[in-house]
């Protein structure tokens, strides 16, 4: 019973913490891109602690009160088509055995959400990258995408050794 109960308040705590991210995304506009990014990290937190279903929790919690409750929409749909949802397939496509295949599916759902961004939601991307031609925008976006999951990967790490290790002391 206890571990239900600590993976609820978990969960709750976590897209609380999601939605306070993305509100700052509407605040301050110029930082709704880092602010997705770093909302998704909740739901990466969720999963190291308590699996894909505590993730997929945190994201969906998360997307339906965030686009709910906030003035501006932008961080929210970023974090809906993209960032949100993102730790859950980062999780299963590394589960893979062939290492390539796995970056084959990331790349994959990154590529379709810009493309979702780029047919349907064409306010949140920034103006010059509107003006850019389809083919470069894609070439630069896969580029700072794998930055991004790399990075990623090295605060799942940094989480995994610090704090992970921490709550599991402290709380269990």
């Amino acid at each position: 019973m206890r571990r239900k109960t600590l993976v609820v308040t978990l969960t709750g705590l976590l897209t609380a913490l999601s939605v306070i991210a993305l509100y700052l995304s509407s605040a301050f506009p110029n930082v709704k891109l880092s602010m997705a990014a770093i909302a998704s990290l909740f739901a990466a937190s969720a999963l190291a602690e308590a699996g894909i279903s505590a993730a997929a929790f945190v994201f969906a919690g998360s997307a339906v009160l965030s686009y709910l409750l906030l003035p501006s929409k932008d961080g929210a749909l970023l974090y809906i088509v993209f960032f949100g949802y993102y730790p859950i397939v980062k999780s299963l496509a590394e589960r893979l055995k062939n290492k390539a295949l796995g970056w084959a599916v990331k790349l994959l759902v990154m590529n379709a959400a810009l493309t979702v961004l780029r047919l349907f939601l064409r306010n949140l991307l920034a103006p010059g990258v509107q003006a850019l031609p389809p083919v470069l925008v894609y070439l630069i976006v896969n580029a700072a995408f794998c930055v991004y999951d790399v990075g990623l990967t090295q605060l799942l790490i940094l989480y995994a050794q610090r704090v992970s290790k921490y709550i599991r002391k402290n709380l269990r």
